[in-house]
């Protein structure tokens, strides 16, 4: 029996764009009324490093929102439109249709709905009514790796089957208006919106892309406070502690040596990083930790230059943006990684 492998990856966008110059305007309009120091402001939303998002509505729309029932309401809608358009996507990159679908994981940690949004996608895709649904909610930036390893678990079992993992983070709707918190101010220059979804098939299926060879999970016992939410009465508070970097100093290289030596490979044997685009702290940290040149997670930091840090869907992004590379080349090994709130790491292996 063979082991699973990716079968393709996509992702979908809104088309509503806006430059990072635009929206630190918007900010400042804003903020700038409540007395916060704009030269504040402005060199917390440079340092991100993020050129411009992808919002999932107009700009001017925000204001409209007051309520956290208005913006999940918001949520909803976008989510629905984003997850299909990016299983769609990766479908047709896949050959397949929907009914091909066994498995359907949906991540997310931006918004709520019961029916879960891959129940809406059933009823709109006209995916089989036997499939298999799993929505996962709270896992946040890690979800996008933990999905793909639990997909990949799903279809190990089942080899001849096809597991579908669909990530919509919508960040720009959970913004706390009223938030002078530095972290608020941060994810407010950090976040973006976007979709992504990867197909995965089982061992006893043609193989097309990378081998998923093994997964590891990895919780940091204590560090509940990192990162997640605050649920108020205006939805989901940012909780973002500046020891992320320090976490990922201190851990990192041990879980990943630990994870590679498990199966016989070193550090060095790894050809491809595909990395959460956690934000340049956290990246520098990584490429300290892993003792990696720039050019190593250069795709991760494109990214969050490109479309800003998309929680669970950015390592799916930094997967898709891989394979369509086509710089992968038979027996290349990669390692995927995210970590997020727990607090904890994902680990997946894959051999082209």
């Amino acid at each position: 029996m063979g082991e699973p492998h990716i079968l393709s990856a996509a992702a979908a966008l809104p088309e509503n764009y806006v430059d990072q110059e635009t929206l630190l305007a918007a900010f400042r309009a804003h903020w700038g009324r409540k007395h916060f120091n704009l030269d504040r402001l402005e060199q917390l939303h440079r340092s991100v490093r993020v050129g411009g998002r992808h919002l999932a509505l107009p700009l001017d729309r925000y204001a409209e929102l007051e309520s956290f029932a208005q913006r999940n309401d918001a949520w909803i809608a976008a989510a629905v439109e984003l997850g299909e358009k990016a299983l769609e996507q990766a479908l047709l990159r896949a050959d397949l249709r929907p009914r091909d679908v066994d498995h359907l994981y949906f991540v997310t940690v931006t918004g709520l709905a019961t029916p879960s949004i891959d129940a809406r996608l059933v009823n709109r895709m006209g995916l089989r009514d036997d499939v298999k649904r799993v929505p996962l909610f709270g896992l946040g930036c890690v979800a996008g790796a933990a999905g793909l390893a639990r997909a990949s678990d799903a279809v190990r079992a089942f080899p001849g089957q096809v597991a579908g993992l669909v990530a919509v983070e919508l960040c720009s709707l959970t913004l706390q208006r009223e938030d002078l918190s530095v972290a608020n101010i941060i994810a407010s220059g950090l976040f973006g919106d976007g979709a992504a979804a990867v197909l995965i098939g089982g061992g006893d299926r043609p193989a097309r892309g990378p081998r998923v060879l093994a997964t590891r999970s990895v919780f940091y016992p204590g560090t509940e406070r990192v990162m997640g939410w605050d649920v108020v009465d205006s939805g989901f508070k940012v909780v973002l502690s500046p020891q992320v970097p320090q976490l990922v100093r201190e851990r990192v290289r041990g879980d990943v040596d630990g994870f590679l030596g498990a199966h016989g490979v070193s550090r060095a044997a790894v050809r491809h990083w595909i990395c959460h685009t956690g934000g340049p702290r956290v990246l520098e940290a990584f490429e300290e930790a892993l003792e990696l040149p720039r050019e190593a997670l250069r795709r991760t930091w494109d990214s969050l230059q490109e479309v800003g840090n998309l929680s669970s869907a950015s390592v799916l992004f930094v997967l898709r943006d891989l394979l369509d590379s086509g710089e992968a080349r038979p027996g290349d090994l990669g390692l995927l990684i995210a970590m997020g709130p727990g607090f904890c790491s994902e680990l997946v292996l894959l051999r082209w």
